[in-house]
């Protein structure tokens, strides 16, 4: 059985307006034209156990009202969705000793208590039999290292110490699965990599199934091995990362270094990104020009001393994603 099965799940919400051209009293206090707006519209998708799974949009695309509703916090207005067995709108209670939920601008850790005090409160409230309790504290303690946090008032935690403390929280109760909402926003690039490594090596050990939303390409990229795209309320891809990257990744980047003062290089298919002294870095579209052809041109008419050659950055995938989409949805 999947860990997460959602069919046709769909939520709209009734938007009043106010009458254009009425009166200040009408506008006040006269009726208001009311209207359905499609939050989320009959998404599908099936999330096997032990999956990472990014699921990911621009702003307004329907993530967090999907995430509401997986998590029960809200009805749909149609369709169907199963999370660890329970039907979350109907079961919540149950559901909740399943799953973890992390938000990355919403603490469950009492601020001016130390965050021992609040994985107590949270054994309490799971119902965790103190001898688990203590194991699994100690196990997650070692795994995100902050043995040496957990004594101190929150308040006095940095916010990559915090976040740390955050989903070990979240973890406490043993979840088998686990929503993650932004979870590294607004932490430096060390505390990302360490928090990216350790929810990627607990998912593998635990076998943990990750359903991750994150507007930092980092996070998708270090913890996630399949990718599901909406927009607009509808889902729009569904892929591993890995064939995501091969069929969106239509450009390479060349970086020159030459010795020329001033590079200059012109050839169909190849965009100049960046230019300076003695270095030139090139996108290369390769529906029009292979690396190959644009190394052996670029050897020809500048004396190139090194070159590194990229693949497409994810960031840089995703919006062609959304560009194509949105090229599409004109043309209709």
């Amino acid at each position: 059985m999947s860990a997460l099965h959602v069919e046709a799940l769909s939520k709209h919400f009734e938007i009043a307006t106010k009458q254009e051209g009425a009166s200040l009293a009408g506008r006040l206090f006269g009726r208001r034209e009311r209207h359905s707006v499609a939050a989320v519209n009959a998404i599908s998708f099936a999330i096997e156990a032990g999956e990472r799974v990014a699921f990911i949009g621009p702003n307004g695309a329907g993530k967090s009202t999907t995430l509401k509703m997986l998590s029960g916090i809200l009805y749909p207005s149609a369709g169907h969705a199963e999370v660890a067995g329970y039907v979350p709108w109907r079961e919540r209670q149950a559901l909740a000793y399943r799953i973890g939920i992390v938000f990355g601008q919403r603490s469950q850790l009492w601020f001016h208590l130390p965050a021992r005090d609040s994985f107590v409160l949270l054994a309490k409230i799971y119902d965790i039999p103190p001898a688990t309790y203590v194991r699994r504290l100690a196990a997650l303690v070692e795994a995100f290292r902050i043995g040496h946090l957990i004594e101190q008032p929150v308040r006095q935690l940095s916010l990559g110490q915090r976040m740390r403390c955050e989903i070990v929280a979240s973890l406490l109760h043993g979840p088998r699965i686990v929503f993650l909402d932004e979870p590294t926003i607004g932490l430096d690039v060390t505390a990302k990599a360490q928090l990216r490594e350790h929810l990627k090596a607990l998912s593998r050990q635990e076998d943990i199934t990750v359903l991750l939303t994150s507007h930092d390409t980092g996070d998708i990229a270090e913890i996630c091995e399949r990718v599901i795209v909406i927009n607009h309320g509808e889902k729009l891809l569904d892929q591993p990362l890995a064939e995501l990257r091969r069929h969106y990744g239509r450009q390479k980047a060349i970086t020159l270094a030459t010795g020329e003062e001033t590079p200059a290089f012109a050839m169909a298919g190849v965009k100049v990104l960046n230019s300076g002294r003695h270095q030139l870095q090139l996108g290369v579209d390769l529906e029009v020009a292979s690396v190959d052809q644009v190394v052996a041109a670029a050897l020809g008419s500048l004396s190139v001393q090194d070159l590194v050659i990229e693949e497409a950055r994810l960031d840089d995938v995703i919006k062609q994603i959304y560009e194509d989409q949105e090229r599409e949805a004109g043309h209709a």
